[in-house]
């Protein structure tokens, strides 16, 4: 006989299929053990650079019942945003998630309308959403709900779609039935270790945070050190290469999100239009875009930079 907790379960997948995500998959919610010496471990290092907020909120970090009351379980979420065409080649390069519009947004709306769905058919649900914005490891959540393993890269690895799309979650106080990790399939591969220009893949699976293209160009506020001079390969605004190398991306198929399409004149740009944008240019062209969480003038410092 099927019981209430398979049928809010099965809902709940059928639902977030039908709002376009990738893949559901569903944890109890609770302490995350195997995380927390890695994580400590990682923060006295100082692999998180200038990124201080990672320090803050170690406890609810790895607890999500600190951060949501009465949470039961973690429903974790991938949204593709793997592009249907990529940057002309001579050209600064940008991520490919920063093409479109912020996903910040993008995603908030669907898990908003995902709750609405699961209070509407299930009744009293409380919940909270999270898209990147508070302290959830959502790569050790997607990877529990057996919707990838953590790769060599530290990013979230699937054999179906790769690794190029986005992790939200939705956290509740429904119980609910839940999956299991898969198997590590990154086997004897290094990849994404020999490519990384800057070095910062300095183990598998371990990721020096401070020394990754995609931490100068966004996260860092001062200047680039110049010991880092030529070994951006042309990027501009994160950075690509541990996932462009990785063999899984050979099944990365382009989303179906109109939202992250991008804005047509950024896939025409050559050298040339970036060296000379206008803070009136870069305002059309990235309306609404992740670029905008590196200002005008971090974009400046970073093509000044690639010079």
């Amino acid at each position: 006989m099927i019981n209430n907790k398979e049928i809010h379960t099965q809902f709940i997948k059928a639902e977030s299929k039908r709002l376009g995500f990738l893949s559901c998959g569903i944890s109890k919610a609770g302490f995350l053990e195997q995380e927390a010496p890695r994580l400590e471990n990682w923060l006295k290092k100082q692999m998180n650079g200038q990124m201080s907020y990672m320090e803050n909120n170690f406890d609810k970090r790895l607890d999500p019942t600190l951060l949501v009351e009465d949470s039961k379980s973690v429903i974790s979420l991938l949204l593709n945003y793997y592009p249907s065409e990529i940057q002309n080649t001579d050209s600064y390069k940008i991520s490919k998630y920063a093409y479109g519009q912020d996903y910040h947004f993008v995603i908030k709306d669907k898990l908003k309308e995902l709750l609405f769905s699961i209070q509407s058919e299930i009744g009293d649900v409380s919940g909270r959403a999270f898209v990147d914005s508070a302290p959830v490891l959502d790569k050790a959540w997607a990877a529990k709900s057996g919707l990838g393993w953590i790769g060599k890269n530290s990013n979230l690895l699937t054999q179906k779609v790769g690794s190029f799309y986005f992790i939200a979650e939705l956290i509740i106080d429904l119980d609910l039935e839940y999956d299991h990790a898969v198997t590590d399939h990154c086997g004897s591969c290094t990849a994404c270790i020999d490519a990384c220009p800057t070095e910062a893949i300095v183990a598998p699976y371990v990721v020096d945070g401070s020394k990754c293209i995609s931490y100068f160009t966004i996260e860092l506020k001062e200047n680039i050190p110049l010991e880092m001079k030529g070994k951006f390969n042309e990027w501009a605004f994160g950075c690509d290469i541990c996932q462009d190398v990785c063999p899984w991306n050979r099944f990365s198929k382009p989303h179906k999100e109109p939202l992250f399409n991008p804005n047509p004149e950024l896939l025409s740009m050559s050298k040339k239009d970036w060296n000379e944008i206008t803070e009136e240019t870069f305002k059309a062209v990235f309306k609404n875009s992740p670029l905008k969480r590196t200002k005008f003038d971090g974009l400046k410092r970073n093509l000044n930079f690639l010079k």
